[in-house]
């Protein structure tokens, strides 16, 4: 597994990352193809190819150890694919990131300028409840003048990852790739412990996916997901980000 491998990065970002409400579609592979970062293949799951939507809570975020007054506890929004990278001697599991939403400028800042990521600033609101053994979790972002939504309501029960199931395949990539060059790619690990997940009994998804993530993506607004996921999450670490070229 690629999160043995041996960490040659110091550790940038700390934080935590709780409940990833995670929406995923099948997808024709060719529709990703003009987004793979150089050196890297699309990762497939029984020969189905993944895209998938997550918005999740960072909380207790410090930067290089320090905590950035205002800029602790935030939501991010992002839609992503699964790719692979062989370094000649393992496979390294990861995502690209067609857009990632953050609330704060400062982290749009950071994120792009550093990691090279394609982040966005926009207002962003979240939700938790939970009551009588159910849990009811919800993101929303306001992209000009009109507030799009993912939410979802389940038990609150966990239960732990399956070997080789779609949550396992969902949750554990480890890796971050971005496009930084014709012959060039950034990569950056992420490293947290294996996450266990809560059972969705119902959702509601309003998304303008085409305004949002280009014309491309437009059909995923009118699209029945494939699964929809919410996972506890944890304790994280990002590691600086190196370069493939």
């Amino acid at each position: 597994m690629d999160t043995l491998t041996k960490p040659t990065q110091p550790i940038f970002l700390t934080a935590e990352w709780r409940k990833l409400l995670i929406v995923n579609y099948h997808i024709d592979r060719s529709l990703l193809v003009p987004y793979l970062p150089y050196k890297t293949e699309l990762d497939l799951f029984k020969g189905k190819c993944y895209v998938s939507l997550v918005g999740f809570r960072f909380i207790n975020t410090k930067l290089k150890g320090i905590s950035v007054p205002f800029h602790r506890d935030f939501e991010e929004i992002n839609l992503r694919f699964y790719v692979r990278y062989f370094d000649s001697i393992t496979w390294k599991r990861g995502v690209v990131f067609l857009k990632e939403i953050v609330p704060k400028p400062a982290l749009t800042i950071i994120a792009n300028s550093i990691y090279k990521e394609n982040y966005m600033t926009l207002p962003t609101r979240s939700r938790l409840d939970e009551h009588m053994g159910n849990i009811k979790v919800e993101y929303e972002w306001k992209f000009k003048g009109k507030w799009d939504l993912v939410s979802l309501t389940a038990l609150s029960t966990r239960f732990d990852i399956l070997p080789e199931s779609e949550e396992e395949f969902i949750t554990e990539h480890f890796w971050g790739y971005t496009q930084i060059g014709d012959y060039r790619t950034s990569q950056y690990q992420v490293e947290h412990p294996r996450w266990q997940m809560y059972s969705v009994t119902g959702s509601e998804i309003n998304v303008r996916f085409g305004d949002l993530y280009g014309a491309a993506f437009f059909f995923l607004k009118n699209t029945h997901p494939t699964s929809i996921m919410l996972a506890e999450g944890s304790k994280i670490s990002v590691r600086s980000a190196d370069k493939i070229e």
